[in-house]
């Protein structure tokens, strides 16, 4: 016994090392995040992890030890948490103050969740509410994550309705002096903690009493409020409609009275602009095109320009058991934007359950990383799915290195890589070639060139159906160099297409195309599809690759 308490001792270590490598607090300098002493980016690739539900104890407790959690966070990828926690939590001492984990539950009748913390988590049943949620911090930070404790709601309840009462200044529940004392609060509690590096001002705000006005009086009030009770903490700020706008802030940014702490953050789900079912029932190029010039007219603007802040995704996510045939169609598009403008982000969400939802205890959590045990991956693809999402992909202040560029493919989450016997497959991430390919002018073809060894080796299109490979320039036996321009009807540019030996046949536009082959991933020259027109109703996703471009 004691060996593996050894053995867990030192993986904790290991993984406290390697993330905690940045100097805290972290700065913003314009739309980067950045470490405090070295100036270096620091990427938020966050997890949501709730806590604002009415038993206001972080979800999970009754499933795993504490600890075993926060590891298995890190052991995923992410270095932050993105912690939710209820206004009235902290603000109502008669309700709050001194009441139990144990006496939480039970006053929910949820006996049989306080019976698994009694075994998980012992020394929580004990605590006061408030005292557990900062175990949970504690324990998180200790593990070498950092934290971003997010206002939620101010009633602990499910988030979000039109009409709950939790929308909006002035709502049944959303008294703003009283949010304004609980941003005091919890910002001066964790004040000694420093891996809690940011406060969220709220999630979502919402609802008919919305308005502009409203929202930058209390906005600049709540950034004074937590950064007078600790000015290290960077300060998140949402927008309107569900956190789904920020466009009323292009031609009037918030202005702060401090500097260098600013964040703003943009929630999108498959069903923030319409239904899920768009995403199965409409032409899925022209979704995907949809969103991302939606994202950047509503969001992404505020990263760009002498006035760049950082943008933070701190809500995004779709159905990890992979049977949302529209989730999956969302995340495809997204990942690939997200990989693109290497955004920071907080997937949502950690918990593979919650001890009750909507009034049914032991609810399972779909959108869940973990399953219901919270012991494994719900996806077993998780990891090659979000890798590239999550690497560090560009660094401020380093335009003199050579860029190059990864050729990703978003449904699979698989890059592009070829070895030394120039076989080009779709693999991990983790593994991927680089590749150069610069476009000076929109369309035009140009070689794709590995970077790697003395040789010079470029990507090439054997001819239609078979594999794509790496040939040399010139020589005896040597295949032709293809050239390669970014193709899009819809306007997203997501397929690539090259000439070659039997291109171009019949007036054929030949596209990189991901196809399962024995014991790999062949990538194929095929005719592309859905490149007619618009409105095209085929599925291309197997066509869908994407350049990102990397200084790091």
């Amino acid at each position: 016994m004691r060996s593996k308490h050894l053995l867990l001792f030192f993986f904790f270590l290991l993984i406290s090392h390697s993330y905690m490598s940045e100097s805290l607090p972290l700065l913003t300098s314009g739309r980067w995040i950045v470490d405090a002493s070295t100036g270096r980016r620091v990427k938020l690739r966050c997890v949501n992890w709730a806590a604002h539900l009415p038993a206001v104890v972080a979800e999970g407790l009754d499933r795993q030890p504490l600890e075993s959690i926060a590891a298995k966070v890190a052991s995923l990828g992410f270095n932050c948490v993105r912690l939710t926690w209820a206004t009235h939590h902290w603000t109502d001492d008669d309700q709050y103050a001194n009441l139990t984990v144990a006496g939480s539950l039970l006053s929910l009748g949820l006996r049989k969740a306080a019976a698994g913390i009694a075994v998980n988590n012992p020394r929580i049943l004990s605590m006061t509410v408030r005292d557990a949620y900062e175990a949970v911090v504690r324990t998180a930070a200790d593990t070498g994550l950092m934290l971003v404790l997010d206002n939620h709601v101010s009633r602990p309840q499910w988030c979000c309705g039109e009409d709950d009462g939790n929308g909006f200044f002035g709502d049944t529940f959303f008294d703003a002096d009283e949010w304004l004392r609980g941003l005091e609060i919890v910002a001066r509690r964790f004040r000694p903690i420093p891996q809690v590096v940011g406060l969220s001002l709220r999630n979502e705000l919402r609802g008919k009493n919305q308005t502009i006005s409203e929202w930058r009086r209390n906005m600049a009030r709540g950034c004074d409020a937590i950064h007078s009770a600790n000015p290290d903490l960077l300060v998140v700020v949402s927008g309107l409609s569900y956190d789904t706008d920020l466009s009323f802030l292009a031609q009037n940014p918030l202005q702060l009275g401090f500097g260098g702490k600013l964040v703003l953050e943009i929630h999108t789900y498959a069903f923030s602009r319409g239904d899920r079912q768009d995403w199965t029932e409409r032409p899925l190029a022209a979704m995907c095109s949809r969103m991302d010039r939606e994202f950047e007219e509503r969001a992404g603007f505020v990263a760009r320009g002498s006035a760049a802040v950082p943008l933070f995704v701190s809500e995004f996510g779709g159905d990890q058991t992979g049977t949302s045939e529209g989730d999956n169609r969302f995340l495809s598009c997204f990942l690939a934007m997200a990989a693109q403008r290497d955004l920071d982000w907080a997937l949502w969400a950690l918990q593979g359950s919650y001890y009750i939802r909507n009034g049914k205890p032991g609810f399972e959590e779909t959108f869940g990383v973990l399953d219901g045990g919270w012991s494994r991956e719900r996806s077993p693809r998780f990891r090659e799915r979000f890798r590239l999402a999550q690497e560090v992909l560009l660094e401020p202040g380093t335009t003199e290195k050579p860029r190059y560029v990864i050729v990703f493919h978003p449904e699979s989450g698989g890059c592009l890589t070829a070895n030394r016997e120039s076989v080009v497959q779709l693999g991990d991430c983790e593994g991927r070639s680089r590749w150069e390919y610069e476009v000076e002018e929109e369309g035009s073809a140009l070689p794709v060139r590995l970077i790697a060894g003395t040789e010079e080796m470029y990507l090439a299109a054997a001819g239609e159906g078979r594999p794509v490979v790496a040939v040399a320039s010139s020589g005896p036996g040597r295949g032709d160099v293809s050239r390669w321009r970014v193709r899009s009807v819809s306007g997203f540019p997501f397929q690539i297409a090259g000439d070659g030996d039997g291109a171009g046949e019949g007036g054929k536009d030949l596209c990189l195309e991901r196809a399962e082959e024995g014991n790999g991933v062949a990538v194929l020259a095929k005719e592309c599809v859905c490149l007619k027109g618009p409105e095209c109703t085929s599925d291309p996703r197997a066509q869908w690759f994407v350049f990102v471009a990397s200084n790091v």
